[in-house]
């Protein structure tokens, strides 16, 4: 088995839809999203429906977060445990309840609304473990991984921190105002997105891959990264346009 971490899609379906299809999946292999899957970009139902397609699964993000908090959907918990009963009817949807982040919009048409509402209840909670997925390895070298949105602090388990923490921390509070991921140290391998950049942001600790931010910005026109923990590769696909500003 080969369990894939895509970075943030944000509505990207195109390139999403392109980067399976470079994956070629098989029946054993898991595609992993770090969230962030829609707003800003220009398809987030074909989103959906590519991850639906090959049964992918996905932790929250910041905008997903937001989304779910409007409709009371949220949970509390780091690890999702206490999510609401789930919900499958909504009233009228109008555009503005599914903005994102910063009132970030999210445009789908009014007849698949609830069914983008329906699938992000089905998330993995605000991070997942490489013992979360069922027969998924340990990293190529031997270590465990976990993927994250946006981060954590340097010391502490993610079970540990707030969820408003997981999927938005970026610096720390710390003289020179570094970025979190440049303290830590490991043990063990976090996989994270929120923070865009041309390449992979990799940390190296010890000789050691100790953090990788997948997050390279298709949306702005960068590209959409895949990165297997188990086989230490990477896959990528280039956006076809640029689709917002940052």
């Amino acid at each position: 088995m080969t369990t894939w971490i895509v970075g943030d899609v944000h509505g990207c379906s195109l390139e999403l839809r392109e980067l399976i299809e470079k994956l070629d999946l098989g029946a054993d292999d898991t595609l992993v999203s770090v969230g962030d899957l829609f707003h800003r970009g220009p398809d987030p139902i074909g989103v959906v429906d590519a991850f639906e397609s090959v049964g992918g699964r996905f932790i929250l993000g910041n905008h997903e977060l937001r989304v779910l908090e409007r409709f009371r959907l949220a949970p509390k918990k780091a690890d999702g445990s206490d999510r609401p009963p789930e919900r499958l009817e909504f009233p009228t949807i109008e555009p503005e309840d599914l903005a994102g982040d910063g009132r970030r919009p999210c445009d789908v048409v009014p007849e698949r609304r609830a069914d983008l509402l329906r699938f992000l209840q089905r998330h993995d909670g605000f991070f997942l473990e490489d013992a979360g997925v069922a027969g998924s390895g340990k990293s190529a070298d031997g270590r465990a991984w976990c993927v994250v949105h946006a981060g954590l602090v340097p010391g502490r388990a993610p079970n540990t921190l707030e969820p408003e923490e997981l999927v938005s921390i970026r610096r720390l509070p710390a003289r020179g105002r570094p970025y979190w991921y440049e303290v830590y140290e490991g043990p063990n391998l976090i996989l994270f997105g929120h923070t865009p950049s041309k390449i992979p942001r990799a940390r190296r600790a010890r000789g050691r891959l100790v953090a990788l931010g997948l997050d390279t910005g298709c949306v702005y026109g960068g590209k959409l990264t895949a990165y297997s923990p188990e086989r230490d590769e990477f896959r990528q696909v280039t956006a076809r346009e640029t689709y917002a500003s940052q």
